[in-house]
This record gives structure tokens, sequence and C-alpha cells, in this order.
């Protein structure tokens, strides 16, 4: 389904967008108020967009600039109602700590459309784990 593929790409990439700007109501206009989003970080899940923002407005503060997020390797697989997505992508930008961040993590997001509209009802981020170590790793790249 072309013209749903194009819908799904160009949400995601108003996602990207909006995390650059760190404009939080942008952002959430993306997600599904019963959105489930799994993270990198602590607790297993978020559930529901209030605490989905509550993440977000946590997160923002610390990176000193545009948070940036680059899609890698994107695929689409959608019908008429619902539409899932998986890709790479690339994390980058610098915290407020002076550190640098450069790596690319694991996402895939559910979709589904109301009337005309499409918004994200699941996300899952991962990265890669050394099993031996038990630690992330942050170097890979597509």
């Amino acid at each position: 389904m072309p013209g749903v593929e194009a819908a799904i790409r160009e949400l995601l990439e108003n996602r990207s967008a909006a995390m650059a700007a760190k404009d939080i109501e942008w952002l959430m206009s993306l997600y599904a108020d019963d959105i489930a989003y799994f993270d990198l970080v602590p607790p297993l899940r978020y559930v529901g967009s209030n605490a989905l923002r509550e993440r977000f407005l946590d997160w923002f503060p610390r990176w000193s600039g545009p948070i940036g997020q680059e899609l890698g390797q994107l695929d689409v697989a959608a019908g008429d109602a619902v539409a899932a997505a998986w890709m790479l992508i690339r994390a980058h930008g610098t915290l407020k700590t002076g550190a640098n961040v450069d790596y690319w993590v694991r996402v895939s997001n559910a979709f589904r459309r109301s009337g005309d509209r499409w918004t994200i009802t699941h996300e899952h981020v991962s990265l890669p784990v050394d099993m031996r170590s038990g630690t992330a790793v942050l170097d890979l790249t597509p």
C-alpha cells in the first residue's frame, strides 16, 4: 500500500524532527493516548501518553542542542488500519555534560489509523548486548 507506507514514513520523519527540536507537543501528537513504549532505560515499559510525556520531558534537558535521530534501513508493512515499521536510528548530539553521543539503536513501531490520521501505538527501542559482559554494544554501524 504505497500511500499508507508514505504516510508512515512521513510520520516517522516528523517524529525525528520533533525529537530534534525537543518539541513536546508536536512529538506527543504523533503517539496514541494508549501508547505502550519500551525504552532503553527503566522501567520495563511506559504505558499511556502521560507517562511517555514525562519520560521525554525528563530526557530533553539532558541535551545541550538538538537530539539527532537519523532513520536508517526503514521497512514498513501496512494495511488499511494498522501498520508496522522497523528501522535503525542513529542517535547523536551533545549532552549538557559535554559528552558526545553517537550510536545506532533498533526501533520497532506499531501504528493504528483512526479516520485519516495515523498514530504510534507501540514503540520498542533496543541496543545489542554483549552476552559475555552484559554491556550494551554502542559502536556498531549499519
